[in-house]
């Protein structure tokens, strides 16, 4: 019986060889959910209280159809990191086997993480807009997860006219552009403001650490963009109000103060929300291209489940996995 390692390299290579994979696994992930095949409970979030702006949490989640795998991500969120030089995020996964409930493999999870929010944000997108052309293409945040979302819509075959960028950490853009343009990026643009990108770009990804709204001008979309909500809590409730909103999983994104939580709040009712991407995805619930549109994932655990899955077996087959047959000792009855 043995419990396979799959190593961060290993994930990377196994994702960005084949993006366009990555994405479809993602889309058949969210279409399990969707159709009750998979159990995604509540994440659990441990706090301290001499770190308050730190927290570790807990993903459960089983996913059914041809994936046939659980497991849980255990995923570290210590901002302070940035000030050491290393990533803010750090994560593993465990998947257990369907029929023992045995852990089958661990697998470095960070990547997994970032790998499976960029599909998301892509193939929202791509379910949300008619085409994949970009006149003007805003990114508010421009760390890790920035970088994957972008890399994802350039993988995914995305016409990006003009990439424009804003963060409250000017250096931050710098380097991004930096990076965009070493990666033959045409035209990249720092925004002077997130207000002057908002109102100018056709999509818009908030990949931001906001733990409050602070985007709530609702003229700044007066030309119905498309805002890809990733961080969850940069805008106020006035802005969800005045667009077409589709979500993750309702029960799952209306918690933790998320802006569509904040807005449930407000109005005291959930009918603001037009539906899932399962369902958009399914043609069951269709969004009206005359508003803003506005994509808010909670971050499900499923996804990391069906991407590590298939991480799992690429490197298996591949002779990239590392497994170890005496990591269980007591193995008779």
């Amino acid at each position: 019986m043995d419990l396979t390692i799959v190593k961060g390299k290993t994930c990377f290579d196994v994702i960005h060889g084949n993006i366009p994979g990555c994405i479809d696994i993602v889309r058949e992930a969210y279409l399990a959910h969707g159709a009750g095949n998979s159990v995604n409970p509540p994440s659990y979030f441990l706090r301290f209280p001499e770190r308050p702006n730190a927290r570790i949490i807990a993903l459960p989640a089983f996913l059914g159809e041809r994936f046939r795998v659980s497991g849980i991500k255990w995923i570290a969120s210590y901002p302070d990191n940035l000030q050491l030089g290393i990533p803010r995020a750090s994560a593993v996964l465990v998947l257990n086997d369907y029929e023992t409930g045995y852990p089958i493999a661990v697998l470095e999870s960070s990547i997994i993480s970032a790998a499976r929010t960029a599909a998301s944000a892509v193939l929202a997108a791509e379910t949300l807009r008619k085409d994949k052309k970009v006149r003007r293409f805003g990114m508010v945040g421009n760390g890790l997860i920035a970088r994957y979302i972008h890399r994802f819509f350039r993988g995914a075959g995305w016409d990006l006219d003009e990439v424009v960028l804003f963060d409250t950490n000017p250096a931050e853009s710098t380097a991004f552009a930096g990076m965009l343009r070493e990666q033959g990026e045409g035209k990249v643009q720092r925004a002077a403001s997130f207000e002057e990108l908002l109102a100018s770009c056709d999509v818009v990804v908030f990949a931001t650490v906001a733990a409050t709204p602070y985007a709530s001008d609702v003229k700044l979309l007066a030309h119905n963009p498309l805002l890809l909500n990733v961080s969850l809590r940069d805008l106020d409730p006035e802005l969800l109000i005045a667009s077409e909103n589709v979500v993750d999983d309702i029960e799952h994104v209306l918690k933790a103060n998320t802006s569509p939580h904040l807005t449930e709040m407000k109005l005291g009712h959930r009918d603001f929300i037009r539906g899932t991407l399962a369902d958009v995805l399914r043609k069951t619930v269709t969004v009206s291209a005359g508003k803003p549109i506005i994509f808010s994932p909670f971050g499900l655990g499923v996804l990391d489940l069906a991407v590590g899955k298939w991480i799992l077996d690429a490197a298996v087959s591949s002779g990239e996995a590392s497994p170890m047959s005496d990591f269980f000792f007591e193995v008779t009855r």
